[in-house]
């Protein structure tokens, strides 16, 4: 989801005072945040914290599947996972997840 105006600015503050920001996707809408990060690539990033570079084959068997090659691309693509020399990397200890719900009318 979109960060807020304050949020982005909270974060650009903290950064120009020199503190450690991490990484940081953000989703347009709720619904792509579920569609790209579905329960069996949440499985692939379970699997792959704290691992290093991991080959699609490794991956795929840390999770106990034969194909994740679509899985792994999609999350390439959103950002969670960067490609490596040796493979694919999910180079974070954690993830956070946070939005907001609010009323439909």
């Amino acid at each position: 989801m979109d960060a807020s105006r304050e949020e982005v600015s909270r974060r650009a503050d903290a950064a120009f005072r020199g503190e450690e920001q991490g990484g940081h996707i953000s989703f347009d809408t709720v619904d792509l945040l579920w569609n790209t990060l579905t329960k069996k690539r949440w499985e692939i990033l379970r699997a792959m914290t704290g691992q290093g570079a991991l080959s699609i084959r490794a991956a795929a068997r840390r999770v106990g599947r034969d194909a994740v090659h679509g899985d792994v691309t999609a999350l390439l693509h959103a950002g969670p996972l960067d490609q490596a020399e040796a493979g694919v990397v999910f180079a974070y200890d954690a993830v956070r997840v946070d939005f907001t719900l609010t009323n439909a009318a």
